[in-house]
């Protein structure tokens, strides 16, 4: 069985939703949207509390894992990335962070016009429907809700004073003027409810009768004649179907999978390809390459008052706060635990921040909803109550890449991420280490700070952090960079995000990101799909 449509999207995640919506208002146009997960119609992902069980779960998930990692003692890392519609917008922190000024200004440097902070920042704004926020830095019309953070705990704003107390700004706004200093995050939240890019962007859409969504539908190649790419062959109920396309293909499929979609189309190095059956359509040797992704380490203390969430999160408070959550947009659970957050300079003559926190009024096993007993006692200083704060650099220099592990669809990427392979990750980690130990060494907290629990005060020299960072590293879940957009040798796209060297195919996702933005990327991702969409309707204007 074959249709034909003018264009057709694989992955139906935070760029793709965005390229479905924006392609498909142009009714002449016949669009596909490919997503190999299901829909998003559990109710559990609109409560926003619950993302770290969504995390777990691998019913929308790819629930990958990295090879052994070198760096961190042979360790394999879990990387969640989303198998649904909505991608990993569905099962993410739902924190909305775009990045600095500088990570785009590098993109335009680096030979790729229209990339400037000053170019995307039309395309951020568009997307953008803030609930609070407007003027020069924010949009108030678009269709991802994004919100001031909800939660009421007293810790963020002790952590913000904390903060301020040991010499750095307040800052109420990482994506205004200037993103270093204490605030809190804002978040893809609407009404108390995740506010995912398939909610934004493709739900109330998809009466228009241009556009075809297809789900369980997991991409075995692109076809490519002539050096063109006009098809997509796809596995859908057990059967391959092949579905044409007249006028573009646009791979949003993420930084693992649309590596691989194109590896297993041939296109890619050559020799990789070849040596699992695949015959080689078009030699590019950057794909999969160019990997990068957030490392971070957990550290966290003791907390001697009980003000923390573990008291909200006991299972008969759960509860009641899930029913109130899911009636009425409000409660705990509407809220993310991860509120708080910092941008910091390890060196004041950087000319940006390279260091960022997430704090949380709580410790891991409590967000990650451990359910307290409400009948058993303890003493509150005991560490049931305690606060976390992860703490990574913003711009790592370590590489990684993506491999096939076969020329079978299903089967998982090779995915290598070589976490703190670069001392200067390294270094900048223990830095931030001690620039995290200072603040919550501040008066603001001594009315509550119990015990350092994580790495411990015992871990006192570079050597002592450098062995508890190896033993307990982990990642910030913002992988980017395997199709990367440039001008070199191993540049996958150009600045238009085309397939160099190939007819009617793009990439659209977090893959294209030459260097990684300054912290949480799903924002990121949503802008990289409102530029492709710009790029492909001005030139079909122009034709």
């Amino acid at each position: 069985m074959s249709k034909t449509f003018d264009y057709i999207i694989i992955g139906a995640g935070s760029a793709g939703c965005v390229l479905a919506n924006r392609l498909s208002a142009d009714p002449g146009a016949r669009v596909l949207l490919l997503e190999a997960g299901g829909r998003d119609r559990n109710p559990l992902f609109r409560l926003p509390m619950l993302m770290g069980k969504l995390f777990q779960s691998g019913v929308y998930n790819w629930h990958y894992h990295t090879e052994p990692e070198p760096y961190l003692n042979g360790r394999s890392l879990y990387w969640p990335r989303g198998k649904v519609l909505g991608g990993s917008s569905t099962i993410n922190g739902m924190i909305y962070v775009r990045g600095n000024r500088h990570d785009y200004d590098r993109w335009s440097q680096m030979g790729l016009p229209g990339w400037s902070y000053d170019d995307v920042l039309p395309a951020f704004r568009r997307s953008e429907g803030h609930i609070q926020r407007n003027g020069e830095y924010h949009g108030s019309g678009g269709e991802l809700t994004v919100c001031r953070a909800r939660g009421s705990n007293p810790l963020h704003e002790i952590f913000i004073n904390a903060g301020v107390e040991a010499g750095h700004p307040a800052n109420d706004d990482f994506n205004g003027e200037g993103q270093e200093g204490f605030g809190r995050f804002d978040f893809t939240i609407k009404d108390g409810k995740r506010w995912s890019t398939s909610r934004a962007f493709l739900q109330p859409v998809l009466d228009r009768k241009n556009l075809t969504v297809e789900t369980g539908a997991l991409t075995k190649r692109i076809v490519v004649e002539n050096g063109r790419a006009v098809g997509v062959e796809y596995l859908q109920d057990g059967e391959t179907k092949t579905a044409h396309a007249d006028r573009e293909i646009v791979v949003s499929a993420g930084t693992v999978n649309s590596p691989q979609v194109l590896l297993l189309s041939g296109i890619g190095p050559a020799d990789e390809v070849a040596a699992h059956g695949i015959e080689p359509v078009h030699d590019l040797p950057g794909v999969g390459k160019n990997l990068q992704d957030h490392v971070d380490c957990v550290m966290s203390w003791e907390c001697t008052k009980p003000v923390t969430l573990y008291s909200d999160l006991r299972a008969d408070k759960l509860a009641w706060s899930m029913v109130e959550g899911m009636m009425f947009g409000r409660g705990i659970v509407t809220t993310f635990s991860y509120e708080g957050g910092a941008f910091l300079k390890s060196d004041d003559r950087l000319e940006a921040p390279d260091i960022q926190l997430h704090f949380m009024p709580a410790l891991e096993k409590t967000a990650n909803l451990h359910f307290p007993n409400p009948f058993k006692r303890k003493n509150p200083t005991e560490s049931d109550h305690g606060f976390t704060m992860r703490v990574g650099p913003v711009n790592p220099e370590s590489r990684g890449e993506i491999t096939l592990r076969s020329a079978d669809p299903s089967d998982a990427p090779r995915i290598q991420a070589n976490y703190l392979q670069s001392d200067h990750d390294l270094q900048t980690m223990i830095a931030g280490i001690r620039m995290t130990r200072e603040v919550i060494a501040q008066k603001s907290f001594d009315p509550y700070r119990g015990k350092e629990l994580a790495p411990g005060p015992e871990a006192a020299s570079d050597a002592d952090l450098e062995a508890w960072l190896r033993e307990t590293a982990m990642t910030t879940f913002h992988p980017v960079g395997t199709c990367k957009m440039g001008t070199d040798a191993n540049a996958v796209v150009d600045a238009r995000l085309k397939v160099r060297g190939l007819e009617g195919l793009r990439i659209a996702d977090a893959s294209i990101m030459p260097i990684i933005s300054s912290g949480n990327t799903n924002a990121p991702a949503i802008m990289i799909g409102e530029k492709a969409a710009e790029f492909m309707t001005m030139e079909d204007q122009r034709s």
